[in-house]
């Protein structure tokens, strides 16, 4: 099976000049935890979440109406491709220590993947089980 075939086709995203504020504002209208920062023509950039906004921006005293998501947002990403396999997507997860990946497509994002989308299909939800274990256990040493 392949990631497009359980990916989120419906994903937030915030242009990377918008401010750190919008960024939290949209992260709490949607429930999500991670946006990712595209161009106008659809481009991954990065991807803030709510934790690059308090440790980079409000624990730093800086004002989140001013403050740029470029300025704040994680630049090293890792993304998968769409017509990868879910096994591989999973690993990935796994290995990177990340429960979410953006999906791109000629370079593009088209949607995410989450651990949980991974979990629900029956035949793959070993393979969630034990990526989300990986991370939980490198979390725990911390």
């Amino acid at each position: 099976m392949k990631v497009k075939e359980v990916m989120s086709t419906n994903v937030i995203s915030i242009a990377p000049n918008e401010s750190a504020a919008v960024a939290a504002r949209l992260l709490s209208r949607f429930n999500v935890g991670a946006l990712p920062v595209c161009t106008k023509d659809g481009r991954l950039r990065g991807m803030v979440t709510d934790r690059d906004i308090v440790l980079r921006c409000v624990a730093a005293d800086d004002d989140a109406q001013t403050v740029k998501v470029s300025d704040i947002m994680t630049r090293r990403i890792f993304s998968v491709d769409a017509q990868e396999s879910i096994q591989n997507a999973a690993a990935l997860m796994a290995r990177q220590q990340v429960r979410r990946l953006p999906v791109e497509e000629e370079g593009k994002l088209v949607g995410m993947v989450s651990l949980g989308d991974v979990a629900k299909l029956h035949d793959y939800s070993t393979e969630a089980a034990e990526a989300l274990g990986e991370i939980s256990m490198n979390t725990k040493k911390l």
